[in-house]
């Protein structure tokens, strides 16, 4: 039986994140949620509901990735496959179970929960995020012959292909680094349609203006220094 983890990173997601890890299918090994240094009780609903918390005080979606990854890495067993997801409820946890069997099946190592206009409840994404979600795949496909539609959060990928990737971005271009990595070491991936609903509070990075410049930015940035470092 292929070991399955989860890693959830988290800022501020008290009213969200009991939701998110109780609609996780029984398949998981263990969901590590990141409580990226929030103010309120994150930490404490998450481990009511069952999770292994961490803390990572350095804000970034990326650094609490990271963590969840320095976790799995010290551990006696490493797992077989781990999955990304956001904290806000946005996603549709019971969904997991279609991002990992293509790996589970030996078919890919790499699947991705794309957000298409026909599974997105009206209102979850803004026109921002719309807009640079195909700007961004735009550029990987004129660039990298890319198959990528979405930049989603919703991601399941083999453990070895992970750790091969040296994953290095600390904040918005987690997502994005991923992708490109994929392409550039021509990793086997897959894109599946997954729901997507209004997340529970307001965004951090796509709520604000200062988040969607700094993300729109590190994305675009990402995208041009994979293709000049080549």
């Amino acid at each position: 039986m292929q070991q399955i983890k989860v890693i959830i990173p988290a800022f501020n997601e008290q009213e969200s994140i009991s939701h998110v890890i109780n609609d996780l299918p029984k398949i998981i090994d263990e969901v590590i949620v990141i409580n990226n240094n929030s103010t309120d009780n994150t930490l404490e609903v998450a481990q009511l509901a069952g999770a292994t918390v961490l803390t990572e005080k350095r804000k970034g979606y990326g650094y609490a990735c990271l963590k969840g990854i320095d976790y799995l890495k010290n551990q006696n067993e490493v797992p077989d496959i781990v999955v990304f997801l956001d904290g806000d409820y946005s996603d549709f946890p019971e969904e997991l179970t279609s991002l990992v069997t293509p790996i589970q099946k030996g078919e890919f190592d790499f699947v991705l929960g794309a957000r298409v206009a026909e599974k997105r409840e009206f209102g979850s994404m803004t026109p921002q995020q719309v807009f640079g979600n195909w700007l961004a795949c735009l550029l990987m496909k004129i660039i990298y012959s890319s198959n990528f539609t979405d930049l989603g959060p919703f991601r399941a990928i083999r453990w070895n292909t992970l750790m091969d990737l040296t994953m290095s971005d600390k904040t918005y271009g987690w997502t994005i680094e991923m992708q490109l990595k994929i392409l550039r070491k021509k990793v086997s991936y897959q894109e599946i349609k997954v729901n997507y609903r209004q997340r529970i509070g307001v965004s951090k990075v796509s709520g604000t203006l200062k988040g969607t410049i700094f993300a729109g930015i590190k994305i675009i940035w990402w995208i041009f220094k994979h293709y000049f470092s080549k």
